[in-house]
This record gives C-alpha cells, structure tokens and sequence, in this order.
C-alpha cells in the first residue's frame, strides 16, 4: 500500500490513496483539482523514501470538497484569587479533501475536476443569494413610520388670569351670602368687673 506524508497548513498528514483528510482552510471550490507539492516521504511497502526535505518529483492529488466550521472550542484562563476569569469559544475552518493518487518521477496528475460537484455546489450558492435578495426586499418595501403631530402649546397666561378672575368673583359672593343667612351665635357675656366709684369731692375748707 502506498502512502505519503505532505505538509500543508504547517502541519503534517500522512494520507492514502481514496482517504478523506480535513486540512487547514485552502482557497478552492468543490470539485476543484488540488496538488500538494511538499512530499516529506513516499512508502511503497517496505520500500520507504525520505525527503531532505522534500522527496524530489513527488506529488499529491486530489478533490477539494468542502470547507466547513469545526464544533466550538472553549478557551478558558483563569488565575486563582485574582478576580480573573476568561471564557472564549473559537471555530476553526477545515476544508475536506479526498485524495486521489500519490505519484512519484515527475509524473502529472490524472485526476479531472468533479463537475457534478461543481455543479451541486453552483446550485447551492445561487439558492443562497436568491434566499438572501427575497430577505432584503420586504425590508426596502416598508412603509416609513408616520411622524407624531406636534403637540399644541398651551394658553398665553393672559386668558388664563381673565377666566380664573370671575370664578374668584363667584367665590367670594357665596362666601358673604353664607355669613349673612348664619345668625350670629350668642356670645356669653364676659363677666365685668364693676365700675369703680368716683371720689366724692372734698368740701371746700372756710
């Protein structure tokens, strides 16, 4: 069974023919032809080749497939007593690719691009945008919302005084008619003191 190990991502995989491998994020679309070039060794058996540090003339290929976002990772720090508690959740992109050959002395890749891959893929972004334009629409459509009506200003307080005047008028004149039919409650008479007796007037001395 031949294999390989490449470096991509700077990271190392050691991958098959017909294997599917999640690799760092590379710019392809699905159904895309992809080649990796940095082969640090070739196995045939028991026949092994080292690269240093690369194995000359060899090369992989393969078809990309897709690029999708890994389950979440949490990153959490915290330092004890310290009042310091850090928690982060992080996705990584990997793109799926499915290894075709290992070849080895130059020779080019045979692999043709996936066309009904390529074609599902096309699909799928063209639903995407209609999806998204359909969205946008009903928000474009609507209607502006109506501006409150200015609220009305108050009375100049001149109008003011000459309507409360009357009222006061009013007021006053039921006050008196109430004190005029009331009878007067009798006062008791206060206790008086009587009225101090004149001296008489001396007689004339002869």
């Amino acid at each position: 069974m031949t294999f390989a190990v490449i470096k991509t991502g700077g990271k190392q995989y050691k991958v098959a023919a017909n294997d599917v491998v999640k690799i760092e994020k590379i710019d392809a679309q699905p159904g895309d032809v992809v080649t990796f070039d940095q082969v640090l060794m070739v196995g045939d058996g028991d026949a092994v080749t080292v690269g240093a540090p690369l194995v000359e003339g060899a090369l992989v290929a393969g078809q990309f497939i897709a690029t999708e976002k890994e389950r979440t990772i949490i990153i959490l720090k915290k330092e004890r007593r310290q009042h310091y508690d850090r928690r982060n959740g992080h996705r990584q992109r990997l793109s799926t690719v499915r290894i075709t050959e290992i070849l080895t002395g130059g020779k080019k890749p045979t692999t043709k691009v996936d066309e009904i891959a390529k074609a599902r893929a096309e699909k799928r972004a063209a639903a995407a945008a209609a999806s998204a334009s359909v969205t946008e629409a009903p928000k474009a459509a609507a209607k502006p919302v109506a501006k409150k009506a200015p609220a009305k200003k108050a009375a100049p307080a001149a109008d003011a005084t000459e309507t409360k005047a009357p009222a006061k008028k009013a007021a006053a004149t039921k006050k008196a008619e109430t004190k005029e039919a009331a009878p007067k409650a009798d006062k008791p008479a206060a206790d008086k003191k009587p009225a101090a007796k004149k001296a008489a007037p001396k007689a004339d001395k002869e």
